[in-house]
């Protein structure tokens, strides 16, 4: 059999599958079918998530009754304080609340379809290097991650955020190919519309990019150079528009920054979603003594997203995608500048790699939920690394090293299945089983000829090694797909005991969705007049109608959430991070009272403490004293 070294089988793959007329029949109905599955996955039984998370939810409603709280992602339509990120991603819901009306359908298709467009552009990135089965892999990896499954269903900022930044790689992999500029400066715009997203975590994409063009851009250096300060020009233009509106209209005229300290867009940035995420500094964290970090994700270091809290929800792949990014920087050592096999391993590595090392050592707030920014990194990888499975005549080492990836695919599932022994018990040994034979077919069709046994050499050990490598993540996925899922720290797949997800969710009593957190309960609790946090009226106080109000104001009354919550612990926890919280209906027709002649109906401690009001009464304003986790200086004393 003649033996074809790994570089000259990826390079003359490439060139045979560059040009789009030439893709073989299969190719546009496994696309279709792709796409589809994708969508009915992440539409099935939607409405079961309810208004997901409702702080985001609350906020969505007032956009689509106020374009003020629109612009500035108001978490109230009269606009008192806004939510703790920038408001593009609330944007893409409440417009499509204005079109089909407020709900829970409205708010979370355009989460699934964002999720399905993520899936199509990085088939549409990676089948245009490496050929289409590479790129349905990919898409396939992304589409079945389950802690995608979780969030292209949910209603926090990250789905946006995904779609953007795998958006902005491919048109950067556009200007690599033809010196476009234009490319170049589409991929800063899409990134500086992602920071409008979820602010600075947009950023973590940017060094791969930029030294991926720098390096195999086809222009001269000097013209690459003068290439990416445009594209940094355009990241400017993409988010600048937006800070300069927030930075000049007078504080008076608009909402509070929530999150902020000084009621400073540029503060909130920098600070509490930006450096102090990174050493735990953020002002107002949820976490134990301020930090939120090891609180939540365990303890920082290289391995800490294998570990039980994140393990789940992304890394399935992660060691064959790490292994995948050795072996193209291998393979593309010798080859000449602007070889494309390097550029996407810069690019898509350098994307997981820098995203990858972030998180494991950040150490403010971090969430599994967060793991998703990683899931097109990995997917990119994974698919053009497994081209060699389809390739007839691969050398010794490129059969070991696809040899070798397989079997710690599978070895890894099955310790992430073990995690939950006695959830579906028999898949991690199908896993494991499936690994093991998919080895020794690979290993053995080096050694039998290729006529006596045709295709079964190939399509044998491929078979088997999907098997190996998504039984895992699709059964997470359909178990989060199949569960409830609300509240502020959503997480995929099933219940961990010791993880993460001991914090709420299935199993948990007083919840049925995931993401609570124990603590305080909103549930009239607290000494008649004292609040949550001891402020008076707040939370447990009995609502005092508009005798409560201060001379002079438009609030009705300070009062609380009653009822129990969903999600987490009975009555939801510290800070309100239950989702969907019950609310006492003789309160909501207490505050329904003459509501059109206020305001607002009302003030609670937080965010989360008001979001389930607004959410009952329609969409009445609630005043968030504190914002999101009650340690914003809005209002001060005499403003209140």
């Amino acid at each position: 059999m003649t033996v074809i070294t790994l570089p000259a089988r990826l390079s003359s793959f490439r060139a045979n599958t560059r040009s789009a007329h030439r893709d073989p029949l299969w190719v546009r109905p496994s696309l279709a079918a792709l796409l589809a599955l994708t969508l009915l996955m992440y539409l099935w039984d939607l409405s079961r998530n309810g208004f997901a998370n409702d702080f985001y939810a609350a906020a969505v409603q007032a956009g689509t009754k106020s374009w003020k709280a629109f612009l500035f992602g108001s978490f109230d339509s009269s606009s008192f304080i806004t939510v703790d990120k920038t408001p593009a991603s609330l944007w893409v819901m409440e417009i499509s609340g204005r079109i089909f009306g407020f709900n829970s359908w409205s708010m979370l298709v355009p989460q699934a379809l964002e999720g399905v467009a993520s899936v199509a552009i990085l088939y549409a990135a990676v089948k245009r290097w490496f050929g289409p089965a590479a790129g349905l892999l990919a898409g396939a990896v992304l589409a079945l991650t389950p802690v995608a499954a979780l969030i292209f269903r949910f209603n926090n900022p990250d789905a946006l955020l995904v779609l953007l930044m795998t958006a902005a790689g491919y048109a950067v992999m556009r200007a690599i190919e033809r010196d476009r500029t234009r490319w170049l400066v589409l991929a800063g715009v899409l990134i500086g519309f992602a920071f409008l997203a979820k602010m600075m975590q947009a950023f973590l994409v940017v060094p791969g990019f930029g030294l991926a063009y720098l390096w195999a851009g086809p222009a001269r250096l000097r013209r690459r150079l003068w290439q990416l300060a445009a594209s940094a020009g355009g990241i400017v233009v993409g988010a600048g528009w937006w800070l300069l509106i927030a930075e000049l209209t007078p504080a008076a005229d608009r909402p509070y920054f929530g999150g902020s300290t000084n009621n400073n867009i540029l503060q909130l940035a920098i600070g509490y979603n930006g450096l102090g995420r990174l050493d735990g500094t953020e002002t107002g964290s949820i976490g134990p003594g301020g930090n939120g970090g090891s609180a939540f994700g365990g303890q920082t270091g290289i391995l800490r997203l294998f570990g039980s809290e994140f393990g789940g929800q992304v890394t399935w792949l992660l060691p064959t995608a790490l292994l995948a990014l050795v072996a193209l920087l291998w393979v593309s050592r010798r080859a000449a500048r602007t070889d494309r096999t390097r550029a996407f391993a810069l690019l898509w590595g350098g994307w997981m790699l820098i995203t990858g090392i972030t998180f494991s050592y950040m150490q403010g707030i971090i969430h599994p939920y967060y793991m998703v920014a990683l899931a097109p990194a990995i997917a990119a990888l994974v698919g053009v690394g497994a081209v060699a499975l389809w390739q007839e005549g691969l050398g010794w080492l490129g059969r070991g090293t696809v040899a070798l990836g397989v079997a710690v695919t599978a070895w890894w599932s099955f310790e992430l299945l073990d995690r939950s022994p006695t959830w579906l018990p028999w898949l991690r040994w199908v896993v494991l089983v499936a690994g093991i034979l998919a080895v020794i077919g690979i290993l053995a069709a080096g050694l039998i000829p290729v006529r006596r046994l045709g295709r079964a050499v190939t399509l044998g050990p491929l078979g088997l090694s999907l098997v190996a490598g998504l039984a895992g993540p699709l059964a997470y996925s359909l178990d989060t797909v199949g569960s409830t899922h609300t509240g502020s720290i959503p997480s995929a797949g099933p219940q961990l005991a010791g993880s993460f997800g001991g914090f709420g969710g299935k199993g948990i009593p007083g919840g049925t969705g995931r993401g609570g957190f124990p603590g305080r309960s909103h549930a009239g609790t607290g000494s008649p007049g004292t609040g949550f946090g001891g402020f008076p009226g707040g939370a447990g106080a009995p609502a005092s109608g508009r005798s409560g109000a201060p001379a002079g104001s438009r609030f009705p009354g300070a009062t609380g959430v009653g009822g129990a919550g969903r999600g987490g612990s009975p009555g939801g926890g510290a800070g309100g991070l239950s989702g969907n919280t019950q609310v006492s209906s003789a309160l909501i027709k207490l505050l329904e009272a003459d509501a059109s002649t206020y305001k607002w109906i009302a003030a609670t401690e937080g965010s989360q403490e008001a979001a389930p009001i607004e959410l009952a009464t329609g969409g009445d304003a609630v005043v968030a004293i504190g914002g999101i986790n009650g340690t914003d200086p809005a209002p001060s004393l005499a403003e209140f």
